[in-house]
């Protein structure tokens, strides 16, 4: 998301941001993470928790003079009266997740995701193990050539319904929280996969093949890692007993992956949209037109194609949507505005440039890789990543130097840590929420931390001694 300077033009003069002023709302994001945290002794949704704070945010900025006020002056030099809150937004996140959902809602009626489960489910053998691995690996990909939500959302569809013809539901919780931290893995495959990538890459002068060859040893081994301390932590073992594989045999056997296909034309249709689908995403950034529009038009998009089938009767999908997960963005994007200009990011950056000192260390870069991940858990990586990219910039920083990569994992990674760092993890934990497990913001980071941990560990021995 881009702070509203980079937006809009506006004529007020803003107040001059004191460190008093910086420290205030420092001390305001810290609180609505603990709200955050104490979220089930609160009684309150997430939503109302950071839309209280949103409101707090406004009405102190305001008073205190630093939110940028006025007419706007759009690019075409038309003038218009926009309240401040509404450029604070990133609509683009906000029409992904709208229209990802949508669509998978819609797509899901074909009966197009239950065959595609039922086929993993056959080709696992009813094994809980091997059902983990397929996935993880799915979910990698997509993330890596889909945006991180639109990922975890289609493959958290599928794994609900696998474990759910598996009568193994009891495994669910562990099997969304893994595919939600692997979301932020796969997005460190190739220089599209994340804004932040992006955001580096291009100040660093990496080139597209250059990223692939120095990330993907790290995303396999993270990867495979993940995937092995996964089984371990949420008891998903293979089956080891005769009598726990005829069981499974038996239950394969009643599976037919037609049973939920009302119409064939309709399936076969849903089944091109879906390739349309991924294909356009994974290709937005290089197609005319769409890449003007962006992810969230092409989401929006083909969402309402696949709502025509249902023309009659959309507001039923309508009233699926989870609007206290888009509640939950919109709000948290005014906050992140805000203390974008009370200047907390910049006494963020001013605390890591003072780590990196005056020469290039071990030390040093090490320390940039972890106070990236902890600053991401809890704010946007892209104005992190954005503000990182220019202080390394300001500094000389050559363009082989280890400190960019330093920034690219640590920006990526830092959505592990809590489930407000990432859209793609928040995604997950709304889906559990959906299928009734219980997950609180503290329960996540509790279950994350050991993942988190390990993969901040494996990027920074991967950093200092494989790519210094």
């Amino acid at each position: 998301m881009s702070s509203q300077e980079n937006i809009l033009n506006t004529a007020q003069t803003l107040t001059e941001v004191t460190p008093g002023i910086t420290w205030l709302f420092t001390v305001i994001l810290a609180l609505m993470i603990l709200a955050l945290a104490l979220e089930e002794k609160l009684h309150a949704r997430k939503s109302l928790i950071v839309g209280l704070f949103s409101i707090i945010c406004l009405i102190l900025g305001t008073w205190l003079g630093i939110i940028p006020f006025g007419e706007v002056t759009l690019p075409n030099g038309h003038q218009i009266e926009m309240p401040v809150y509404i450029p604070a937004v990133d609509w683009g996140v906000i029409a992904i997740i709208l229209g990802s959902s949508l669509f998978v809602d819609v797509t899901s009626r074909s009966g197009l995701f239950t065959w595609i489960a039922i086929r993993l489910t056959r080709a696992s053998a009813g094994d809980p193990l091997k059902l983990l691995w397929y996935y993880g690996l799915m979910t990698v990909v997509f993330s890596a050539v889909l945006n991180n939500v639109t990922a975890m959302i289609i493959v958290g569809s599928l794994t609900a319904v696998s474990l759910d013809k598996l009568q193994r539901k009891q495994l669910l919780l562990g099997f969304l929280l893994t595919e939600g931290l692997l979301t932020n893995i796969g997005g460190l495959l190739t220089l599209i996969s994340s804004v932040p990538n992006i955001i580096i890459g291009s100040a660093a002068n990496i080139s597209f093949v250059d990223f692939f060859l120095k990330a993907s040893p790290f995303v396999l081994v993270t990867t495979l890692a993940t995937l092995y301390v996964s089984s371990r932590l949420f008891s998903i073992r293979p089956l080891s007993t005769e009598q726990e594989k005829q069981q499974a045999a038996s239950l394969i056997s009643g599976f037919n992956e037609n049973d939920g296909i009302e119409s064939q034309t309709f399936f076969w249709f849903a089944a091109t949209m879906l390739f349309l689908f991924i294909a356009v995403i994974a290709s937005t950034s290089v197609l005319p037109i769409a890449r003007e529009l962006g992810m969230g038009f092409v989401a929006l998009g083909f969402a309402v194609i696949m709502l025509v089938r249902y023309k009659s009767e959309v507001d039923r999908f309508y009233k699926a949507i989870d609007w206290d997960l888009i509640g939950f963005f919109m709000a948290l994007f005014v906050v992140i505005s805000v203390i974008e200009h009370a200047r907390v990011l910049e006494l963020i950056g001013e605390a890591i440039n003072l780590m990196l000192g005056d020469e290039e260390s071990l030390l040093g870069t090490g320390l940039l890789l972890v106070s990236s991940a902890v600053a991401s858990s809890v704010t946007d990586n892209i104005p992190l990543a954005a503000m990182l990219a220019k202080i390394l910039v300001a500094n000389g920083t050559v363009e082989t130097s280890p400190l960019w990569w330093s920034v690219v994992f640590g920006a990526n990674l830092g959505g592990n840590l809590t489930p407000i760092g990432s859209a793609s993890t928040l995604v997950a934990v709304t889906i559990i929420h959906k299928h009734g497990l219980k997950l609180s913001f503290a329960g996540f980071v509790i279950k994350a931390i050991p993942f988190a941990l390990m993969h901040i560990a494996l990027a920074a021995a991967y950093v200092l001694f494989f790519l210094y």
